[in-house]
């Protein structure tokens, strides 16, 4: 997910436009650039790589200017090169983009009929010549990038600045986010209020199909049909946006040792003083037959999670789907379906047009999100925050555990509306859920040790039953992203029905075990493992480990929970063993190659 900035301000815009590029860092990116109008004059400088590469380039060839945009590019249409990289330029016109314009190849042609030539490999420049060739007739600078904007079809967010305009730019938006930023004499864009909280408190976040001009003192929004709209202005928390590692090595480091506080907040949102769940109006399980959960990565896993909670607590059918399948499919949706669509950044591409697809569909559509001002939020009927706070790593951590605690609240809420029997000591027993990941957490030293090991394997095996099994795939997930370890996350019954085949003395295999109704099952598919000269890592409890650990390498103990609890707890160590990996292999740990923090394009 690219990121975009921009500045009609009153002091020298390079040194801002490159801050707020760091703030916007986390979304993943492979280069960067920024495009500034000094005494009418439109130029502008790019590198590849990290923004360092961008800040050394403006050292030596510096860009005077007030007014600017900014952009740090994952690469989509075209390799990661300097010509590559945004801002594009057409003559008078610079613009940057988040998105894929699906239909730029048409325009391509339509241009080169004219005779425009094209110098990138991207999408994105023929925004940049489209628009130039629209103002060559003398039209307007805003006439232009409207026409410009209405010709595109696919996802998108611009900004377009223009030579000789020291008090204009323009944005639009379909797809992927963008907000305006309002200051004393000074107006902004940013792809998110990360990028925006030095700037302003003061955010305006655009609507789908919505196009805005901006000069210093003003703003005119329009929306998809061409009428002006007056969105909301709304007061952004500070303390929601802060980036800063806080004496931590990685983001991710900060974000593991933090969900103790974040899972508390997420408890306290949802749990009263007499440990009753309040939920928000518009979700009534006794009118709810079926429960259909859509999501990508990591969030997807959450559902799994809360598939088994959902049917074997409430007793609630539940169908799981990955996004980027699901409206493909064209899934009936029969009477009493409630939709709920998870996603940290409230902007997944392929969760928001499941979320579409299903509208008009299911009876409620629910958004749990990170982010409550997010296009998945405003577009459910009932929104569920998790509390997180802003996740900077792009492999996600604290989001994942709220995630899974806000679903286990909806699980034993939906059991209660349906007369279902809650399981022991819940939901009174979720209190002592932060404590818990505390004490987890000092299993670092331990599982720092053990990676150092995993490091040098080509291929490592996880292995969970029940609720554990998507904590499986979710370790295996995690590592992948982290360390660029070839990992498989399997059922553990499954273990003879092909995977067994890969087992030998070089493949590690991790056990996600709580001494739990399934963990005679879970220990047998075990000893097969280690039966055939593999290297088990046995994550159980302190009962788990008194019965299991003879023949292993390693033994994490976690500590004692209810059943219910254990998906929640069992993520810290999948998190620390890809981390501590990763740290052993010396990969980038925040930004993992190829990998951004949110999916906004297919």
């Amino acid at each position: 997910m690219c990121g975009i900035i921009g500045v009609l301000g009153n002091h020298e815009v390079s040194p801002i436009l490159v801050e707020a590029l760091k703030r916007l860092e986390y979304r993943g990116y492979d280069s960067a650039g920024i495009a500034t109008v000094n005494g009418g004059h439109l130029d502008r400088r790019r590198a590849v790589g990290k923004l360092v590469n961008l800040s050394d380039t403006l050292v030596h060839d510096p860009l005077p200017g007030k007014s600017g945009i900014g952009h740090t590019r994952w690469a989509t249409h075209g390799a990661p090169t300097v010509s590559n990289a945004h801002p594009h330029q057409a003559g008078c016109v610079a613009v940057v983009h988040n998105g894929i314009i699906e239909n730029f190849k048409e325009l391509r042609d339509e241009l080169a009929a004219h005779g425009i030539r094209f110098v990138t490999e991207t999408d994105t420049e023929t925004v940049a010549l489209l628009c130039e060739f629209y103002m060559r007739d003398g039209t307007s600078a805003a006439e232009a990038a409207r026409k410009t904007v209405a010709r595109l079809e696919g996802a998108f967010a611009l900004a377009f600045l223009f030579d000789g305009e020291e008090d204009l730019l323009i944005a639009a938006r379909k797809g992927s986010p963008l907000a305006v930023g309002h200051g004393e004499g000074e107006m902004y864009v940013g792809s998110d209020a990360i990028a925006l909280a030095p700037l302003t408190d003061q955010i305006t976040y655009l609507e789908e199909g919505d196009f805005v001009v901006l000069t210093r003192n003003s703003h005119e929004i329009r929306d998809a049909k061409g009428n002006i709209a007056n969105r909301e202005k709304r007061q952004i928390k500070l303390e929601n946006t802060r980036v800063e590692k806080d004496g931590h090595k990685h983001f991710m480091a900060k974000e593991i040792a933090e969900q103790p506080v974040a899972v508390d907040k997420a408890l306290k949102a949802y749990l009263d003083d007499s440990c009753a769940i309040e939920l928000p109006e518009g979700l009534d399980f006794k009118k709810i037959e079926r429960l259909s959960l859509v999501a990508c990565g990591t969030a997807y896993y959450a559902c799994l999670v809360a598939k088994y909670w959902l049917e074997t607590i409430a007793r609630l059918p539940v169908e799981v789907d990955v996004a980027s399948e699901f409206r493909y499919r064209e899934p009936p949706v029969g009477p009493g379906t409630l939709a709920l669509f998870v996603s940290q950044s409230g902007e997944t591409a392929d969760t928001l047009a499941a979320l579409r697809y299903m509208r008009g569909k299911a009876d409620v559509i629910a958004g749990l999100v990170n982010v409550p001002e997010s296009s998945i939020a405003r577009e459910s009927d009932v929104v569920l925050p998790i509390h997180a706070g802003p996740e900077i790593s792009v492999a996600s951590t604290k989001a994942f555990t709220c995630q899974l605690t806000v679903l286990l609240m909806l699980a034993l809420k939906a059991a209660q509306d349906r007369g279902q029997k809650l399981p022991t000591g819940m939901p009174a027993d979720l209190r002592a859920l932060p404590g818990l990941i505390h004490q987890s957490l000092a299993s670092e030293a331990q599982i720092a040790a053990a990676s150092r090991d995993l490091a040098g394997a080509r291929d490592i095996i996880f292995l969970g039953r029940g609720a554990l099994y998507p904590l499986a795939l979710e370790g295996a997930l995690k590592l992948k992203e982290l360390s660029y370890i070839h990992a498989e996350g399997y059922a553990s019954g499954e273990l003879k029905h092909g995977p067994i085949a890969l087992i030998d003395d070089s493949v590690p295999v991790i056990v996600m075990a709580p001494r739990d109704a399934l963990f005679e099952k879970t220990i047998s598919n075990m000893q097969e493992v280690m039966a055939r000269g593999g290297r088990v890592i046995l994550v159980t409890d302190a009962e788990g480990a008194r019965e299991a650990s003879e023949g292993t390498a390693e033994v994490i103990t976690m500590p004692q929970v209810p059943d219910a609890l254990a998906p929640i707890l069992y993520a810290i160590p999948a998190q620390q063993i890809a981390y501590f990996t990763a740290i052993a292999k010396g990969t980038d740990v925040d930004q993992p190659r190829n990998l951004a923090k949110s999916v906004t394009v297919e």
